[in-house]
């Protein structure tokens, strides 16, 4: 069962530095070909900035050219949660944290095999934990 964390905007703020409040905490987005994971190899657990929980493996990253760090699945999937999202006039699916609803990016339909799906999201919103490997 997972366990909800729930701080006001005022504590985000302070453990948050100002983009990554305005991107995980305010539905942001990050220039493309910004991020700090954009084209990262490092292998490791991408996780929330906000909470910490472990989203998704390096060993699913991959290029798919957006602009934004690309994952093919999750590390489990009651660790992220999906909600429709109308915003800018068009229609997307919206890729949250499970544990804190951290705005995380956007899932597509058009990523690689082998389920076709493409989670584009926002470096800022995620920290690597880097493996032993990649020291």
């Amino acid at each position: 069962m997972i366990q909800k964390v729930i701080k006001s905007d005022e504590e985000w703020q302070k453990i948050l530095t100002p983009e990554q409040y305005r991107v995980a905490r305010g539905k942001g987005t990050e220039r493309p070909f910004s991020g700090e994971y954009c084209e990262a190899h490092d292998p490791g657990i991408y996780a929330c900035v906000c909470c910490g929980t472990e989203l998704f493996e390096s060993t699913t990253k991959f290029e798919s050219g957006t602009g934004w760090p690309s994952f093919t699945e999750p590390i489990e999937e009651d660790r992220i949660r999906l909600e429709k999202d109308y915003s800018y006039g068009m229609f997307r699916v919206e890729v949250l944290c499970n544990v804190c609803d951290a705005h995380l990016g956007h899932v597509f339909n058009d990523g690689p095999p082998p389920n076709g799906m493409r989670y584009c999201l926002n470096s800022v919103s995620l920290v690597l934990k880097r493996t032993a490997d990649s020291e």
